[in-house]
């Protein structure tokens, strides 16, 4: 053959190859959707299609299941926990007893019929013994100058004082003040309570400290939440009625605290209470101190130089 013949062979084959495709090809487009399975799901339905009337394939492959079958054959979630109730209470003055108004006040325990009480700033911290009714000092010992004295703490025979900013905290005889130990800790000191075996300390952030009496070694932490966001500058401490309960720097209020979980699950509004007391002729400053009577369940607090301190009933708000 030619070359001219070869070439239109050629020619011929390619037109017929052409006009194949242009008649198969629309009819391929159009064919009914693959229902074999795409990355292990069925391919989904053309639009108005039901599964009533879908021809099964002929082997139903093994599908893994959708999300919501997955959902209904898991083990059911806890359902989230329910917010603490948060308790409101305000109060009623019991009785108003003298408090020296020199005093900055950081801790305040009652025990045995006496106020124990700890004191601030450089050169004018304390450790004292005052008697409720008078306000009379019975025994004070006096840190050295370069100490800010911070909460108390009594358990046993011994009595815990903390200082603010020198990471040094001294242990004394209950009885005679004598200075027995001195230890270290790596945040600031604020203050200070007991739950019966260990020793609770507040540094001024949203969490507190326990620690063991005995060795002072920490044990666990407590982070505490109000309304479900971390509260800070938990000041002063005491621990009675199962739980924590702690001043607010710079706030009329004293919160309880859940000690299993540091919720804030109640909350005391002290506005107002300076006005139950004497008339002011210095400079007061916030509301901190806060002391329980085991015995009897009265309950006191005071503030840094306040001129008393306020025995009180605390009183649920149900409205």
């Amino acid at each position: 053959m030619s070359r001219r013949t070869n070439l239109l062979i050629i020619g011929l084959a390619i037109l017929i190859l052409v006009v194949a495709v242009a008649v198969v090809l629309p009819q391929w487009r159009s064919a009914t959707p693959s229902t074999a399975p795409v990355n292990g799901y069925p391919a989904p339905m053309a639009a108005g299609e039901s599964t009533a009337t879908a021809t099964p394939p002929a082997q139903t492959p093994t599908v893994a299941p959708t999300p919501a079958a997955a959902a209904d054959q898991a083990s059911p979630l806890p359902a989230p926990p329910t917010p603490a109730t948060l308790r409101r209470y305000t109060y009623r003055v019991v009785n108003v007893l003298p408090h020296d108004p020199n005093a900055f006040t950081q801790g305040l325990v009652y025990a045995d019929g006496i106020f124990y009480e700890g004191t601030g700033r450089n050169g004018q911290s304390w450790l004292r013994k005052v008697e409720p009714a008078t306000g009379a000092v019975l025994q004070q010992h006096d840190l050295e100058e370069q100490y800010f004295g911070e909460g108390i703490a009594l358990f046993g025979d011994k009595i815990y004082q903390l200082t603010w900013q020198s990471n040094t905290g001294f242990v004394y005889d209950k009885e005679s003040f004598a200075e027995l130990s001195r230890f270290a800790y790596p945040t600031e000191g604020w203050g200070l309570t007991d739950n019966g075996s260990e020793l609770i300390m507040s540094d001024g952030t949203a969490t507190l400290y326990f620690w063991e009496p005995e060795t002072l070694q920490e044990t666990r932490r407590l982070d505490v939440t109000y309304q479900g966001e971390p509260l800070v500058r938990l000041n002063e401490l005491e621990y009675f009625d199962d739980a924590i309960w702690a001043n607010v720097w710079q706030s009329d209020a004293i919160v309880r605290i859940d000690p299993a979980t540091g919720v804030v699950d109640g909350l005391v509004d002290l506005r107002g209470l300076l006005n139950y007391g004497p008339a002011l002729t210095a400079p007061v400053d916030v509301l901190n101190g806060i002391a329980y009577d085991e015995a009897t369940g009265r309950l006191f607090v005071t503030g840094k130089l306040w001129p008393a301190v306020f025995e009180i009933e605390v009183i649920e708000v149900t409205q």
